[in-house]
């Protein structure tokens, strides 16, 4: 994650300044256009943007910090299992805002959703990152690390 480390820490949103759904749902059909091969190191945006293919990591970081240097707030990259039956891990965002809180996978998702509109049995999360912070999942609800 220290590839990655600047993308997550370097940005703080404007005070005041609104990101709009449309806009991120643009954003992400545009990553979701993007092929998937996965890599075992984590591509910064930079790389994500150059490269003819990008994971669900790289997807998510230049989703995030793209969202980040836009002005959103509350924003998490999140690490878990897409479903309970998942034999591998997946990384996705986690956007709250005053309409609620949005499920945005440009892997998989051409546009964000709410997360009360997901099944219970899918996108669980074990990690979260936003900013310098770090949560841990406990249960269904993610706790601050140290």
């Amino acid at each position: 994650m220290s590839r990655i480390r600047p993308a997550l820490q370097a940005t703080k949103p404007e005070q005041g300044r609104q990101v709009s759904l449309n806009l991120v749902n643009q954003w992400m059909e545009n990553l979701r256009a993007i092929p998937y091969a996965f890599s075992h190191e984590w591509k910064t945006p930079a790389e994500v943007e150059s490269d003819a293919f990008a994971d669900c990591k790289g997807k998510a970081v230049a989703l995030y910090e793209k969202m980040r240097t836009s002005g959103a707030s509350n924003v998490r990259l999140v690490i878990g299992k897409r479903t309970a039956r998942s034999q591998s891990t997946h990384t996705w965002l986690e956007w709250s805002t005053a309409d609620g809180t949005y499920l945005l996978d440009p892997t998989i998702n051409w546009t964000a959703c709410k997360t009360d509109q997901v099944r219970k049995d899918a996108y669980l999360p074990f990690y979260a990152y936003a900013g310098s912070r770090k949560y841990r999942a406990t249960s269904a609800t993610l706790v601050a690390q140290n």
